[in-house]
């Protein structure tokens, strides 16, 4: 019996595994304006996972925008990103069942590097003295960042135009595209057209 492969989705199936660690922190912590503070071993685990994966994924998809570029950091990505993507600062990712609403890359409006990502810097190089800042506002901002590069390079790598299983606790922004059943009532993520 044979098997087929086709090419596998890594980016996005790590996205999801993350997800899935985030949604068992619910459990414990109401995701909520008054929690926004609370840090954990737990948080600081799946935050400098998330915003590592941020990493390497923006660096392919700056690949992928512009051949000849060879960025470095977050600031060489944001040259980048904003000249191809720059609908990206004002993307906004929510998380519906808390009635949250995040935009992660919003400080590229002033060129400036995500709040998120500066206090995951301080997190990585001296967790000691900022070990406060791997919290759940960070956790989710820096997820809802990953969620929207990782969108962007899934829509620019594949060739179909949809992404099986779709997200579970985050809803990609309404211009880059939307989840919902297939012809065979599995549910997707679906990728819209370019300028829709």
């Amino acid at each position: 019996m044979a098997i087929q492969e086709n090419t596998s989705l890594l980016h996005w199936n790590y996205f999801l595994a993350l997800e899935q660690d985030v949604e068992r922190i619910a459990r414990f912590v109401e995701f909520s304006s008054n929690n926004f503070g609370t840090y954990s071993i737990e948080m600081a685990h799946l935050y400098l996972a998330a915003a590592s994966e941020v990493d390497v994924v923006t660096k392919q998809l700056c690949s992928m925008l512009n051949a000849e570029a060879t960025p470095n950091n977050i600031e060489q990505y944001r040259e980048v990103i904003k000249l191809h993507i720059p609908e990206i600062e004002n993307s906004i990712v929510t998380i519906p069942r808390y009635g949250l609403e995040l935009q992660p890359w919003s400080n590229w409006n002033n060129n400036e590097t995500p709040n998120w990502w500066r206090d995951h810097n301080k997190v990585k190089h001296n967790r000691g003295e900022h070990f406060a800042l791997a919290n759940l506002k960070n956790v989710l901002n820096a997820m809802a960042g990953l969620f929207i590069v990782t969108l962007h390079y899934q829509r620019l790598s594949i060739s179909g135009k949809r992404i099986e299983p779709p997200p579970n606790l985050f809803t990609p922004p309404a211009n880059l595209a939307v989840v919902g059943p297939t012809i065979g009532g599995r549910m997707a993520l679906f990728f819209k057209k370019e300028n829709q």
